[in-house]
């Protein structure tokens, strides 16, 4: 079923919505949750939350990319089980993503409020959009997706020299852009 007919169930308040969503994307949701928070359980359970979150959302919002949709959904409800489950611990993984991007983004105090941070995600995503398919394929594969150097290196093909690189300039790139917008690094 397309995406467009799934939305238009959650409309109708249809519970084969849930169904249709499973069956088209469950595999890959579970298979990206369990990765992040480490076990297969609590990935399932977090799936199962973004799919309610799909439910309370949906109607009034009309997804434009419906899968984007749900793996942003499903992003926020890992990160937040990791915080409570690491409350006072940090993940060596987390953290190691949190220092690289560190060298390219604004500090917690140039990004106050809501308006400034969606300012911020909107440059960001023009200047990922500005960027070669495979640079930014392999960017959004590290810091959203949080895949290690070599998962990114096997699934497209090259060597993960050339992945580090890639985030390396990327991060160069991106941290000059918002230099020249005026963010504080």
């Amino acid at each position: 079923m397309e995406d467009s007919g799934i939305i238009d169930l959650f409309f109708a308040r249809d519970e084969r919505a849930i169904r249709e969503t499973d069956g088209k994307y469950g595999p890959r949701l579970r298979r990206y949750a369990s990765r992040l928070v480490e076990d297969e359980g609590d990935g399932e359970g977090c799936v199962n939350d973004t799919y309610l979150q799909a439910w309370e959302r949906i109607p009034p919002t009309r997804p434009v990319v419906y899968e984007a949709f749900l793996f942003k959904m499903l992003r926020h409800i890992c990160l937040d089980l990791l915080d409570y489950r690491r409350a006072g611990k940090r993940s060596a993984c987390l953290v190691e993503l949190s220092e690289e991007l560190l060298t390219c983004l604004p500090h917690a105090e140039g990004v106050e409020d809501g308006m400034m941070a969606k300012q911020l995600a909107t440059l960001i995503d023009a200047f990922l959009r500005k960027q070669k398919e495979e640079a930014r394929i392999t960017f959004v594969r590290r810091y959203f997706h949080g895949q290690s150097i070599a998962e990114i290196a096997r699934a497209g093909g090259i060597g993960e020299s050339r992945v580090k690189a890639t985030l390396f300039r990327m991060r160069n790139k991106l941290r000059r852009v918002l230099e020249e917008e005026g963010y504080v690094l």
